[in-house]
């Protein structure tokens, strides 16, 4: 390799800051010197940014400050020099309002920590919910080549519970608890038992979700995602990412634009179709597809959701916990069992394709991988409806949902906040029955940031009846750990005059899965009355990030990304006026 070049004779990029006989290039140089690197390493080694979301306030990225230290090891091994930039941590458990608006925030700090800093190459290190999905923008949009490596799931307790013991139980166990089924007691017991470890959610959640989805992508080391975060292959496998960083690095390829095209869209979207994985990935994959020009829509999702069988059998649509998965082949084996849905040409950055990928692939255990003749449900994992009332769509989780609610027409019963629904939901005087349609506003990207509010709570005296599932209609968002007939990101939302403003109590809602159909049963001129006499709701934020949010951002039909966001852009810095600018001399 020359001074300056990659193999392929393209420049590094952190030749631009070290190679250089001149003032610049001694400043960069001079300032490193106090980190150990000498005037020679820096001539010499290319560089990789390690971008780290640890934080102790989040224990889904517990692990990754030790993580990050067995990256640097692997960069150094191969002859790389490793710089860790720490990263705004999203806990989604713990931040308020919801962890939702703040993937653009990260995704913008990755993005121009990644542009601003001599990086050859990127390491980029999350765990929990939004943390992924937000590196994974950010870095596209940067376009320098980049490997993703997630915490790894958690491995919950099961002194208590058994396979409840994760976050999916925690769900089942406030039903039996609001139902009278389960004391305070075994409820607190189990509180003290849930969380075991380090790492996300042990079942297909949103992290686990985005996990595999990455292995799918091509961004990712094949077989990576589901190692447990507290088994020490996870640090092997870090030490690997930081070897294949170098390489990455010295070649200058990868690039994003090189593996995120449509072929690896298509594969990721059939793989969480496969896994029965959170809708919240269907999100982060239309914005991450917007940040590199790959023309993704809802349709496409639903198109091959209708030929890919739920074959995962993991919570919440099937048994086990991911571990089970990773032990019975992992992605690569259901990459495997889905060879004839997949594009079998798309790179991956560990350098293979994802075809050469499978060939090396085997499934051990086929009651949790299952055969596509053989799967765990019958029918789409999810769905994409349209109608009246979500013109731009609305997707539901089907393998998650009582299928005898596929087809149901019922009464509204229309909530304007979570907080009505808290104090309401027990009122015996809003009539509520088993046919009711619950319908929860203002709660889209606009109204409340979209925050996991769609799965409602039931009245407490249907789940004494035994009810377990009704249908819910939101423009929020839903746990991917939680289950129901929840229709939601319903669009375009209520608090931007989307027809969900409109619906009154006692309104007829029609849900028809098989025709694919959400319709307000309302006559057109009744509901352009009520568009007239509408009013959107007085904004909250008056200023900083929450203000530049809600107007710039988009609805959840395009991924809810920044409208100024989207596209992929070039390193831009002029180069005469980088080469000679000296900050902080």
């Amino acid at each position: 390799m020359s001074d300056n070049n990659t193999k392929d004779s393209r420049p590094l990029r952190s030749a631009r800051w070290f190679r250089k006989d001149d003032l610049p290039g001694f400043v960069h140089r001079s300032t490193l010197s106090a980190v150990g690197w000498s005037r020679e390493d820096l001539m010499e080694r290319p560089v990789v940014g390690i971008l780290n979301t640890w934080s102790d306030i989040n224990p889904c990225n517990l692990n990754l400050r030790t993580l990050a230290e067995e990256v640097r090891v692997g960069i150094l091994e191969a002859g790389g020099i490793p710089f860790e930039a720490p990263m705004m941590s999203l806990s989604e458990n713990i931040i308020k309002p919801s962890s939702f608006p703040f993937r653009n925030l990260l995704s913008m700090e990755a993005e121009e920590s990644i542009r601003a800093y001599p990086f050859d190459a990127v390491v980029l290190l999350g765990g929990c919910d939004k943390t992924q999905p937000a590196l994974l923008m950010g870095a596209a949009s940067a376009g320098v080549p980049f490997i993703f490596l997630t915490s790894g799931p958690a491995t919950p307790r099961s002194a208590t519970g058994g396979n409840l013991a994760n976050a999916t139980g925690v769900w089942r166990l406030v039903d039996q608890l609001r139902a009278g089924e389960l004391s305070e007691g075994d409820f607190a017991a189990f509180e003290r038992s849930v969380m075991g470890t380090a790492g996300h959610c042990a079942e297909m959640g949103t992290a686990s979700s985005m996990g595999v989805i990455c292995e799918a992508l091509g961004v990712s080391l094949p077989g990576s995602s589901l190692v447990p975060a507290a088994d020490r292959r996870r640090n092997q496998i870090a030490r690997e990412v930081g070897r294949r960083s170098v390489r990455m690095a010295i070649e200058g390829s990868p690039r994003p634009d090189e593996v995120l095209d449509a072929r690896a869209f298509d594969n990721a979207i059939t793989l969480l179709c496969a896994v029965g994985g959170s809708t919240n990935a269907i999100i982060h994959l239309l914005a991450l597809a917007g940040r590199v020009g790959v023309p993704l829509t809802l349709d496409r999702f639903d198109e091959i959701a209708r030929r890919v069988p739920l074959i995962a059998n993991v919570q919440p649509a099937g048994e086990h916990l991911t571990e089970r998965l990773m032990a019975a082949g992992g992605v690569p084996g259901l990459l495997k069992t889905l060879k004839p849905l997949l594009h079998q040409d798309a790179r991956t950055v560990d350098g293979r394709t994802i075809g050469e990928i499978i060939e090396a692939a085997e499934v051990v255990d086929t009651d949790v991988i299952r055969a596509l003749d053989n799967p765990v449900k019958s029918g789409e994992t999810m769905v994409v409806v349209r109608g009246n009332l979500a013109p731009d769509g609305a997707v539901m989780k089907a393998c998650a949902a009582d299928p005898r609610l596929f087809r149901h027409r019922g009464p509204a019963v229309v909530f304007e906040d979570v907080q009505t629904i808290a104090d309401q939901i027990d009122n015996p005087e809003l009539g509520i029955d088993e046919n009711s349609v619950l319908i929860l506003r203002n709660a889209g990207p606009v109204g409340a940031a979209m925050p996991e509010w769609g799965m409602l709570p039931l009245p407490r005296h249907l789940m004494a009846r035994g009810v377990r599932d009704m249908l819910r209609i939101s423009d929020a968002r839903m746990s991917g750990t939680a289950y129901g007939a929840a229709v939601l990101h319903v669009s375009p939302e209520a608090a931007i005059g989307g027809p969900l403003a409109l619906v009154r109590n006692g309104d007829i809602i029609e849900l028809d899965v098989p025709a694919r159909r959400l319709e307000l049963c309302v006559a057109p001129e009744e509901l352009e009355r009520r568009r007239q006499e509408w009013q959107p709701p007085a904004s909250q934020h008056k200023r900083g990030y929450r203000n530049l949010y809600n107007r710039h951002i988009e609805q959840a039909h395009l991924g809810c990304d920044f409208d100024f966001l989207r596209g992929a852009d070039e390193d831009t810095l002029p180069e005469g006026l980088f080469d000679g600018w000296v900050g902080g001399w």
